[in-house]
């Protein structure tokens, strides 16, 4: 499976968490735009630069230029996380994790969010958010845990029923439509847990930091 990692411009996550994940086949880096600027300060080298390159920094060009493939792409219908999505898609990646998505600007963090929903039929897409770690499931799905690892699950609407076993407070056909019921900070009860998940999808965060401490990826 070819697998990448996509850093945008937002906060970035710690250089440990991203060899984490290239440690565990994400092993091509590309940053959207002024992603870029985050990779130099972390002294990675990107595979390629994606974007309108209107946020990165003539010192990351300048590094960047003769090591690193760069796209510019001025079309202003899609974002830059978006381009790198349709670039990799292109290149017939299976999955791919988004870092750098979230920052001080919440519609940019909201939109990144329903990235993650939008590209759901055509890549697998993760996301980390600082300490968490957040990836979108539909169908049968068992997670390999930790006893007491804390896990969140988030649905949409009301069709969407959700059943678990392994959880503490375990879910039976439950509903946890948006803005009305969730299952915020559960607690797996061992090694596994499963999540059975009708008519829709759900938002699953978990944290990052103990899913390296533990090798849970």
């Amino acid at each position: 499976m070819k697998k990448c990692i996509i850093l945008a411009n937002g906060k970035p996550p710690k250089k440990s968490i991203i060899s984490f994940f290239q440690r565990n086949g994400f092993d091509k880096f590309i940053c959207a735009d002024g992603g870029a600027n985050s990779a130099l300060k972390m002294n990675l080298i990107p595979d390629a630069i994606i974007g309108d390159l209107d946020s990165i920094s003539s010192q990351a060009l300048k590094k960047y230029r003769s090591k690193t493939k760069i796209i510019k792409l001025k079309r202003q219908n899609d974002t830059d996380v978006e381009k790198c999505l349709k670039y990799v898609i292109d290149k017939n990646f299976d999955e791919t994790i988004l870092t750098g998505v979230t920052g001080n600007r919440l519609d940019h963090t909201f939109c990144n969010l329903g990235i993650v929903i939008k590209f759901l039929d055509k890549i697998k897409i993760s996301l980390v958010a600082e300490d968490s770690f957040l990836k979108l499931y539909k169908e049968n799905v068992e997670l390999k845990t930790f006893k007491g690892e804390t896990i969140s699950i988030y649905g949409f609407d009301k069709k969407t029923k959700i059943t678990s076993e392994g959880l503490k407070y375990e879910l039976k056909k439950a509903s946890l439509p948006f803005g009305e019921k969730e299952s915020t900070s559960n607690v797996a009860k061992k090694k596994n847990v499963s999540l059975k998940i009708q008519n829709g999808v759900v938002f699953v965060i978990r944290d990052v930091n103990f899913m390296i401490k533990h090798d849970l990826f």
